[in-house]
């Protein structure tokens, strides 16, 4: 019996052996004017991703077919493994604040946004997407860090999106 719990006992101490804890972002940070995204825990940064914005980056997304990125506070609702990209995060843009404005304005808010890898079928143009703003108002990132932010970020984070 000693003998069985002995080796039960190394067993699960090599098995945890240099098995990485995962941290979970507590929030997502977004500074357009930096092309930068930060996961954050506890008010740090502990992940930098440099990223792609739409083609029209400056100021506020205010409607549909604009191709900016909306600015604000928002939260990661939802994801989609069969997006159209390499997996996609999907922000909750518009928030009431966004269709508020929109709707004084008689226009359609837009949606859809969500942050996301490079288009299916295209990671060989990946190098040089990574280097101009692409998207229609969406946040791209390479696809090796979208599949780490899929795992670290889950779904009901909050995400801060600066100018």
């Amino acid at each position: 019996m000693r003998l069985l719990l002995f080796f039960m006992t190394l067993l699960l101490a090599v098995s945890s052996f240099g098995a990485e804890k995962i941290v979970f972002a507590d929030k997502v940070l977004v500074k357009k004017k930096q092309r930068k995204m930060f996961l954050m825990k506890n008010g740090k940064a502990y992940r930098e991703y440099h990223i792609s914005l739409g083609d029209n980056p400056k100021g506020h997304k205010r409607q549909q077919g604009d191709e900016r990125t909306p600015e604000g506070f928002y939260v990661i609702d939802y994801r989609n493994p069969q997006s159209s990209y390499t997996l996609s995060l999907h922000i909750n843009y518009p928030n009431k604040n966004d269709k508020l404005s929109a709707k004084k304005r008689a226009v359609d808010p837009g949606g859809q946004i969500f942050i996301h890898g490079s288009p299916n079928g295209m990671s060989l143009a990946e190098p040089a997407l990574s280097k101009i703003d692409w998207t229609d108002g969406c946040i791209a990132v390479k696809n090796k860090e979208i599949k780490e932010i899929w795992k670290l970020v889950k779904n009901g984070t909050p995400i801060e999106i600066q100018p």
